[in-house]
């Protein structure tokens, strides 16, 4: 028998759609079932001004098929050198939405990041008057942390220390994937909210080194234990307003995933919407799919929810959903969520 949900059409407010052939091939896959997302800048160069932003923009549109819609929310890139007023002025034209903190080396294109965080605090206090969100890539770099604690640390030494010296700064924790995530979230009730991703919701550290290496389900931050997921899991389906979704899709083509040293990122745009009602209806919380994927990330942001729908249908046959993606810089492999999945989604 068919069962459709019908929810406000979504937004990703945490997607990375790179440039040139890669956008023009991934930007229909998010289109398709997003109104709007937050737009990583970590380009090479990375976005950092608002001209660069406004360029940015002016090529996503660009790209954007005809018949689509589609609202891309700018962010600038955090360094050390970047221009209070600069951000200011970008923010109060409406071109720019929030600003990334990538401590620098955490990910893919992070060179650029925040090595000394007393050089920021000029920026952080104008985005704490201003009232302009604050995305985190919440991992430290030392490279004597372990990689499974560098989130858990970071809210410690970087994240609680930032928001008690800059109050009134609000924060977006960009993809958790912890249980101290989660927590550090629920205990700080003001100015802070965290993005869940799909995957994050979907596989632990098991599925990426057990049997063999799954290349394309390593990610940045990785993935952790069981009892993290189900904490994430939790958080997502409970309706709470601080939780919301930000995909993190990441496209790289095969080739830098499959290799000595492969890439970070999984690409999650084309399937997102159906992996979510499938995660929502196993957890009994299919009435809570609104709130997470179209309802909290705007009223965080302070943005009207998008007009229009988004109609999920369940089907008797499993959907079966493209194994890759063509670019024109070689071929990207869609997230695999290793069970059969009987949701669509129609905008």
């Amino acid at each position: 028998m068919t069962q459709t949900l019908t929810i406000t059409r979504p937004d990703d407010w945490h997607l990375h759609l790179r440039d040139g052939a890669m956008l023009n091939a991934v930007l229909p896959e998010t289109a398709r079932h997003f109104g709007r997302a937050i737009i990583m800048p970590n380009l090479v160069p990375p976005v950092v001004t608002g001209a660069q932003a406004a360029a940015y923009r002016d090529r996503i549109l660009a790209a954007l098929p005809s018949g689509m819609s589609f609202d891309p929310l700018m962010v600038l890139y955090l360094t050390e050198n970047t221009d209070p007023e600069d951000v200011a002025a970008a923010h109060a034209s409406g071109l720019v939405t929030s600003v990334k903190l990538y401590p620098a080396g955490a990910t893919t294109n992070s060179a650029s990041g925040v090595q000394d965080f007393d050089k920021v605090r000029p920026v952080l206090d104008k985005m704490a008057e201003i009232g302009m969100p604050l995305c985190v890539h919440g991992e430290v770099t030392d490279p004597e942390i372990d990689i499974f604690d560098r989130e858990a640390v970071f809210i410690d030494r970087v994240l609680d220390p930032i928001r008690r010296t800059t109050p009134g700064l609000r924060v977006v924790m960009e993809h958790i994937t912890t249980k101290d995530g989660v927590d550090y979230v629920k205990s700080n009730p003001a100015d802070l909210g965290a993005t869940i991703t799909t995957h994050h919701l979907i596989i632990n550290r098991n599925h990426i080194l057990v049997g063999g290496i799954k290349p394309h389900y390593y990610c940045l931050p990785v993935a952790k234990r069981e009892e993290h997921r189900l904490a994430l899991r939790a958080a997502a389906t409970s309706g709470d307003a601080r939780f919301f979704l930000g995909t993190d899709s990441a496209p790289h083509v095969d080739a830098a995933k499959e290799s000595g040293c492969g890439c970070a990122g999984c690409f999650t745009a084309t399937n997102t919407m159906p992996l979510l009602a499938h995660v929502f209806e196993e957890d009994g919380a299919l009435d809570k799919l609104d709130a997470f994927a179209s309802k909290n990330g705007p009223a965080f942001y302070r943005l009207p929810e998008n007009p229009g729908t988004l109609t999920l249908t369940k089907q008797a046959e499993p959907v079966a959903f493209p194994k890759k993606i063509t670019s024109g810089d070689g071929p990207v492999t869609v997230f695999d969520p290793g069970f059969p999945v009987y949701w669509t989604a129609q905008g």
